[in-house]
């Protein structure tokens, strides 16, 4: 294939993207459905890798059940997302917040573990613990928050990767004239 047929494609799939994007900003339920997927296998992913950890670690940490607990839940809640679409969408303000709440205050438990341990960067685990605490608690304050959080972040990406497709195919076809 040409570089001049490459460089066609790789526009049209921006402005398709781009598209995409803006129609998820404007339908931001279709967004959540979308990334309700997407979210789903994410988590099935990070709840096997916390079990695989946990397994690895249990005689190391002293709150590795954490781990395992976190692992287990973060397993559950994908399998729900992945395979019931009303739960997803009736119920992803507040798996959401509670997920939030949850690894939140575990990775703060975990980072005084790791303090113990002697690791140096334990204190960026407890900040990420506090952050995402007060981020469960801002979407429990107000749930929807986490809905519109979700469909904006998945038109933004959309957005972005489209505009970067017609970048690159733009300016890699000004390296060849």
């Amino acid at each position: 294939m040409s570089a001049k047929a490459m460089r066609a494609i790789d526009i049209a799939a921006g402005i398709l993207l781009t598209a995409g994007g803006v129609y998820c900003l404007c339908n931001q339920d279709v967004a959540v459905v979308s990334a309700g997927m997407l979210f789903g296998l994410f988590m099935l992913a990070a709840g096997i890798a916390e079990i695989v950890v946990f397994a690895g670690t249990s005689k190391i940490l002293l709150g590795s059940g954490w781990l395992l607990l976190n692992g287990v839940l973060t397993v559950i809640m994908a399998l729900l997302l992945l395979f019931n679409q009303w739960f997803t969408l009736l119920s992803l303000p507040l798996l959401f917040t509670l997920w939030l709440l949850f690894s939140g205050i575990g990775r703060f438990v975990s980072a005084f573990d790791l303090r113990a341990l002697g690791v140096r960067a334990w204190g960026w685990v407890l900040a990420m613990g506090i952050l995402l605490t007060a981020a469960g608690i801002i979407c429990m304050m107000d749930p929807w928050i986490s809905v519109a959080a979700v469909g904006l972040t998945v038109g933004l990406v959309l957005i972005l990767q489209g505009v970067s497709l017609v970048v690159c195919a733009c300016v890699s076809s000004g390296k060849e004239t």
